[in-house]
């Protein structure tokens, strides 16, 4: 039996997934073989020693350790592209919701003390303080054109806004999603020049932190509008205020309040909204189960954030998986031990992302925990396991 411990709440439907008569499942699991969460912050837990893999039901991973993880062989799994439609739609919102100024306007005739008479004499005579513009002509600069940020670009498109993208790292699927219309852009520069209004979908890095920051806004147009729903972070706070002082800024749209932020009455700042719907609930619980589950069943791994792709088909029953260092002969070192103590390699897959490689084996007949033990000691060798059955 898998021992499966969740925090946050996790969609019944990803739950579910795991059956009863091959998992034990609960928030007090003592001892877990694999963890599923949400926001929980596991930076400061406790690891146990049989842990082998760890799950989240979304697409950040700043709250999972994820170095230490890998230092011992253990793969991150997350959902990307299952909350897309949840955060574009949100982002389409904000587009709207912060170009008609409908927030400020709302604001205005909130008074339960209005009478009728008094609300038809407000709004007749104080509109024009909340004229806003249309979307249609404008241009939307998308920084990040992952799952999300393509959903964005494409969907801003048809809106009838003019749209340039930019992402240095973008995969050949995503640039094939791109609707012809979309251009994309090799500086953000023209981002910041070209755009009205700029939506940000990158992760919180080192490399990110701050990524739109008081240089930025130099470059771009007065009365633009910012959109945030990636990482608070990503934007420097104080930056954004002098630039809504500034009237660089028409507007900022985030899911990441403080108290600075909601001060200023051209901030729209959400409590982290932009997965927030039963759909992408469901759909990221699905999908990071889904992989989790392959993973213990079937050494299978897809969606990792620290470990390569790597699935072996037609799995058999004797399957070694082993996570190591990216070193030369180390594929050479395991094939000898088998040979040498007379195991058939029936399949092999062995995959590599930078420093880290995973290697799946099908053999012949039962692994011996003195085979394990052997290929355990071969240096660089991070994590090593039977297959479908979880070691103590």
């Amino acid at each position: 039996m898998f021992k499966i411990q969740y925090f946050d709440n996790i969609s019944v439907l990803g739950i579910t997934q795991f059956s009863k008569d091959l998992y034990t499942i609960g928030r007090q699991i003592s001892e877990p073989d694999a963890i599923i969460l949400r926001s929980k912050n596991i930076f400061e837990i406790n690891l146990p020693s049989n842990l082998l893999a760890v799950g989240r039901a979304g697409v950040g991973v700043n709250n999972i350790p994820v170095k230490r993880l890998t230092s011992l062989g253990i793969p991150v799994f997350n959902a990307p592209g299952a909350n897309s439609n949840a955060v574009k739609e949100l982002v389409l919102a904000a587009l709207l919701i912060s170009s008609r100024n409908i927030c400020q306007a709302r604001d205005y005739i909130r008074d339960p003390n209005y009478s009728d008479d008094d609300l038809k004499q407000k709004f007749e005579t104080s509109k024009k303080l909340f004229s806003g513009f249309e979307l249609q002509g404008k241009t939307l600069g998308v920084v990040g054109l992952g799952s999300i940020g393509t959903n964005v670009a494409n969907s801003a498109l048809t809106l009838g806004m003019k749209v340039i993208g930019f992402d240095p790292k973008i995969t050949v699927k995503n640039t094939r999603q791109l609707l012809p219309g979309v251009e994309k852009v090799e500086k953000l520069e023209k981002i910041l020049v070209d755009s009205d209004a700029i939506t940000l979908h990158i992760p919180l890095t080192k490399e990110t932190k701050y990524f739109i920051n008081s240089s930025c806004f130099n470059l771009m147009k007065e009365n633009s509008i910012l959109i945030n729903f990636a990482r608070g972070e990503v934007v420097d706070n104080k930056a954004v205020t002098k630039a809504l002082g500034d009237n660089i800024l028409h507007s900022y749209v985030c899911d990441f309040p403080t108290s600075e932020l909601i001060s200023n009455e051209k901030v729209i700042a959400l409590p982290h909204l932009g997965a927030s719907t039963f759909e992408a609930e469901e759909n990221c619980a699905h999908m990071v189960v889904k992989n989790v589950k392959n993973f213990l069943e079937n050494g299978n791994i897809q969606n990792s954030v620290n470990f390569p792709d790597a699935i072996l088909t037609n799995a058999k029953l004797f399957r070694l998986a082993i996570a190591n260092r990216n070193v030369p002969n180390m594929v050479g070192q395991i094939s000898t031990i088998l040979a040498n103590d007379g195991y058939n390699i029936e399949d092999l897959l062995n995959q590599s992302l930078g420093t880290l490689a995973y290697t799946l084996v099908d053999l012949n007949k039962p692994l011996s925990e003195e085979i394990i033990d052997k290929i355990k000691k071969i240096d660089g060798v991070l994590s090593i396991r039977n297959v479908g059955k979880p070691l103590s």
